[in-house]
């Protein structure tokens, strides 16, 4: 596995950091090889296959259980997973997007579409997220190429400044009202496929879905939430950041820098 990559600084250009602050996404070209994308691959899928066992069939799951299989923070599951985690590169990117002086790690996510798998729909990250500001940004790292019959994840472009639909959770109400909000207001709805070593970052509040995996293979995803280093924790407005609050931040209480074992700084200018 190709370990010296993920420590290797990725090249942004001005036009790429101010695509990125306009639309609060980008999609970047050749971030990681197939060497170790298959690596971590073969290690991720375990994780998320053993999970896949313990739950009900596909046709009996509600809509948020039909639109992946979900695995928390493989970092503390697989050690094999904790270079990817922990790249400098993926981090650099994340830092060097938001403007920010550095980044901690949220937390990892595994978010694998089944074959048949449904639409993940409309939402914004951070309705689930009990932070002091915005400084949020999430890697979206597929393990293959995601073509567009497998669901690859779409952006509404810019839409990080509507209000409307924040207070929604993923679900068949989420995607019903922020695409009629999205519609009114006239976004740029962006749906492509992803190349192998494509990834693609978006801010906590930029609305974002992906369709159905209409293909006969796994859509195989890993994703890694970063914040600003200085981030904050604050009261937590609904049970999801409440329960968000106390499983990815232990130990931190509304008001305190969110520093637990849980959240290392994983890049900084000041290093």
């Amino acid at each position: 596995m190709a370990s010296s990559l993920l420590d290797t600084p990725y090249q942004l250009s001005t036009e790429q950091k101010a695509f990125y602050q306009e639309n609060n996404y980008i999609k970047l070209k050749e971030v990681l090889n197939a060497e170790a994308l298959g690596f971590f691959q073969e290690h991720i899928t375990k994780v998320v296959l053993d999970l896949q066992e313990t739950l009900p069939a596909l046709d009996s799951r509600d809509t948020y259980g039909k639109a992946f299989l979900q695995a928390f923070n493989l970092w503390r599951k697989n050690p094999s997973v904790v270079p990817l985690v922990f790249s400098k590169r993926l981090a650099q990117i994340a830092t060097e997007l938001m403007g920010c002086s550095g980044v901690r790690l949220y937390h990892d996510q595994a978010l694998f579409k089944e074959p048949g798998g449904g639409i993940t729909p409309w939402h914004a990250d951070q309705y689930y997220w009990p932070f002091s500001n915005s400084n949020t940004v999430t890697a979206w790292i597929p393990l293959t190429g995601v073509p567009l019959e497998m669901g690859p994840l779409e952006f509404s472009a810019g839409s990080q400044a509507i209000v409307a639909g924040r207070e929604l959770s993923i679900s068949d109400e989420s995607e019903k009202e922020i695409a009629r909000n999205l519609k009114i207001n006239d976004f740029k709805h962006v749906v492509e496929p992803y190349d192998l070593g494509e990834v693609s970052f978006h801010s906590g509040w930029v609305f974002h879905r992906a369709g159905a995996n209409l293909s006969d293979q796994m859509r195989k995803v890993m994703t890694i939430i970063y914040m600003d280093e200085s981030m904050k924790a604050v009261e937590p407005t609904n049970e999801n950041q409440a329960n968000d609050l106390a499983t990815w931040c232990p130990s931190v209480k509304p008001g305190d820098t969110i520093n637990s074992e849980l959240n290392p700084v994983l890049y900084s200018n000041g290093n």
